[in-house]
């Protein structure tokens, strides 16, 4: 049920508008069509076994679709609700139904002593913990075979393009987000904000090594499609069934060690004076070709 709840609230997310288009792409081989086979593959002493949270301290959600998101996921451990006003009809339905306690109304002062200065919390915030996130061998031993997308981000590390980049994903059916597990931003509450709830639906997974992650994937059946403005014109035609977008960082882009490792690199259609994206736009632009129009 708490999963058809997320799925529903995702579905309302695309309905409405509400996650914005962007994102990039490049050149493809015609064989790109071709499926990899996927292989088994053991776990070797490099990779690691679902991880615990690293916060155990937690931290504070606010915004209206990311507490709510957050209410109906069974997983997230919630340690404190604060509310501005009593809850409505919508917000009581979902505590009624996950067996959530009561939010603690306060001042809206004393929601935003506890945030970032600035933060729009729109009267409501949660303190819970981080939540238990998969290794990428757990994910692919349980996505099991057929079609699937994932993100995966080189060195990106601006929570609020990381947290917009979860939300596409969202919106476009992606199957998680993979990222470095260093010059990444931690699950915190500026990357739950810009997510708008995506963080409770999206997988994110942070691996040392992204070279040998996306090795990994190949071995699983996947085609690598790395995202850099060197690349050839990004064609929806012949993709493969299981693909993973590579994007690197604005500025510096994808890294040589990262492109080496990529099937092919492909670039978005945009053209002078604004031939760059910022890196959340491109890549809902390229999820749109990759997942939506496919």
């Amino acid at each position: 049920m708490a999963k058809k709840v997320l799925l529903s609230m995702a579905k309302e997310m695309r309905q409405s508008g509400e996650i914005e288009a962007s994102a990039w792409r490049k050149g493809e081989p015609e064989e790109m069509g071709g499926k990899r086979k996927a292989a088994t593959r053991r776990r070797g002493p490099g990779q690691r076994s679902p991880r615990a949270p690293r916060e155990t301290t937690g931290y504070w959600i606010h915004g209206r679709h990311a507490v709510s998101a957050a209410l109906a996921n069974p997983a997230r451990r919630i340690q404190r609700f604060l509310a501005s006003a009593a809850p409505d009809q919508s917000l009581l339905a979902l505590l009624k139904e996950h067996q959530r306690p009561p939010p603690e109304v306060v001042a809206r002062e004393e929601i935003a002593r506890n945030l970032p200065a600035g933060a729009v919390h729109q009267g409501l915030a949660l303190h819970c913990l981080a939540l238990e996130q998969p290794s990428l061998s757990r994910f692919l031993a349980d996505l099991g075979e057929g079609p699937a997308t994932l993100v995966a981000l080189d060195q990106v590390t601006d929570p609020q393009n990381v947290g917009a980049i979860l939300r596409s994903a969202a919106a476009f059916g992606a199957d998680a987000l993979l990222t470095t597990a260093d010059r990444a931003p931690e699950e915190g509450g500026t990357l739950a904000k810009a997510a708008s709830g995506a963080l409770e639906i999206v997988p994110y997974i942070q691996e040392t090594n992204l070279a040998r992650a996306l090795e990994q994937l190949k071995e699983a059946g996947f085609w690598c499609l790395g995202l850099d403005e060197g690349g050839s014109l990004l064609r929806r035609a012949n993709r493969a069934e299981r693909c993973v977008l590579v994007m690197g960082a604005e500025g510096s882009g994808l890294r040589r060690l990262t492109k080496a490792h990529c099937d092919a690199i492909q670039r978005l259609p945009t053209r002078p004076p604004i031939a760059a994206l910022n890196v959340s736009n491109a890549a809902a632009v390229a999820l749109y070709e990759l997942c939506a129009r496919s």
